[in-house]
């Protein structure tokens, strides 16, 4: 449970935020997966994305002079809304609430922090749309997910900010 988690990171003292994130997400996912029978992603995809996405956003807030920690936990949870639900529809929407009261149970941010995070969860699926630096970083660190791990881009928006990522 993240009550357990959030204890076991306060007993252990100097484990960083972004692991005890992804602890929270990787059980979050064990828990919908038993309760969501039909997926759009095979599950094991949500569980590599979470950390992939989350170390090129780490990378690129780096690049852009962001904070990298925040990009890396805004990159772990934007797709939560799919994780909860199973489907791609609406999942970007489906996330906002959800991973607001998540990380806000979780106590590892402040509430400035947490509306960002939620902000970019809620906005990473608008690809055309130019939005806060976190979100940008959001939207560029899950085309380059997805492109590296080889699967295609559906929407001529993502195939946009591919190209344009890529210097095509």
């Amino acid at each position: 449970s993240i009550c357990s988690i959030k204890r076991n990171r306060q007993e252990k003292g100097n484990m960083n935020r972004l692991l005890a994130l992804q602890s929270i997400l990787l059980a979050e996912i064990d828990k919908h997966d038993k309760l969501v029978s039909e997926r759009d992603y095979p599950i094991d995809w949500e569980k590599v994305h979470i950390s992939s996405c989350a170390k090129i956003g780490y990378l690129l807030a780096e690049a852009r002079n962001a904070d990298p920690e925040l990009a890396a936990a805004a990159c772990a949870c934007h797709d939560y809304g799919r994780i909860i639900t199973g489907k791609q529809s609406g999942h970007a929407d489906a996330g906002y609430e959800p991973i607001r009261a998540l990380l806000w149970e979780s106590g590892l941010y402040s509430a400035h922090e947490i509306e960002a995070i939620a902000a970019a969860v809620k906005n990473h699926s608008k690809k055309s749309e130019i939005g806060s630096p976190l979100e940008e970083i959001v939207k560029d660190a899950d085309v380059l997910d997805f492109h590296q791990y080889g699967y295609d881009m559906r929407r001529k928006e993502q195939q946009d900010r591919l190209e344009q990522l890529l210097g095509f």
